[in-house]
């Protein structure tokens, strides 16, 4: 049986790249394409949403895809904690699954693992992503995430140090994290987290060079653990024996 799948920005960077790794996915097809523009009633029919499209619009199908009973793969950016939180109630009721994957690098996973993992031993953490000029959302959901992770990782030591946090200039906290975000031509995606003690700091670095090959091997693991999956799930490390689960 062939898993039809309904890919929302599909013509988009990242949905070709998922498209591309559909058609070599046994068990899978892209059965219809869809721009974020398009009519979401063209889910219908489907038996997987995956949606690469914008912030703006990608709630919107998420909210459809649950209300068609279709299970949905998130790839679209702008996923914080506080914005899956307003659907979490609409998957569980309706009894889907919803999987959101704010990177689908192995490398990236691994280095916002890494650094959660040494955030207890550090009292500052700091996170310093960059992006094309084209990415319309900041701080990036790969910088949300990982700011996510380190917060839970020190809930019994409390948030990190952030003096100035009132100025602009210190960036935008999430989990008392300030992150700081650079739009600018000539890279891809690159993500520094910067822990820092007395008289030493820890920089967890991870730069992508090409989005095709660093994104494909995650795509597979994620499309088909979405086809199955319930209730909510965040983060390609559901899908790694890294010890961390949303």
């Amino acid at each position: 049986m062939t898993t039809k799948v309904a890919l929302v920005g599909g013509t988009g960077k990242l949905g070709t790249i998922i498209a591309a790794v559909i058609e070599e996915l046994e068990g899978f097809e892209v059965s219809r394409v869809l721009t974020s523009a398009s009519d979401l009633s063209e889910l219908a029919g489907a038996d997987l949403v995956i949606d690469a499209s914008t912030p703006q619009v990608s709630i919107d199908v998420v909210r459809t895809a649950v209300e068609h009973g279709l299970n949905i793969l998130v790839a679209t950016s702008g996923w914080s904690a506080e914005r899956i939180a307003l659907v979490r109630p609409l998957v569980e009721a309706a009894d889907t699954g919803a999987v959101f994957i704010p990177n689908f690098s192995l490398g990236s996973v691994l280095g916002s693992a890494l650094a959660a993992a040494a955030a207890p031993y550090f009292g500052s953490v700091e996170i310093v992503e960059a992006h094309r000029e084209t990415k319309v959302d900041s701080p990036s959901g790969t910088a949300v995430r990982t700011a996510e992770l380190i917060a839970a990782a020190r809930a019994t030591q409390g948030p990190v140090s952030a003096p100035h946090a009132d100025q602009r200039a210190r960036g935008q906290q999430v989990g008392s994290v300030p992150i700081h975000s650079l739009r600018r031509p000539g890279v891809i995606a690159k993500q520094e987290v910067i822990l820092s003690g007395p008289g030493e700091s820890l920089t967890f670095t991870h730069d992508t060079t090409d989005p095709g090959l660093a994104y494909a091997p995650g795509i597979r693991l994620a499309v088909p653990y979405a086809a199955t999956a319930t209730g909510v799930v965040v983060g390609l490390e559901n899908m790694l024996d890294i010890g961390i689960r949303s």
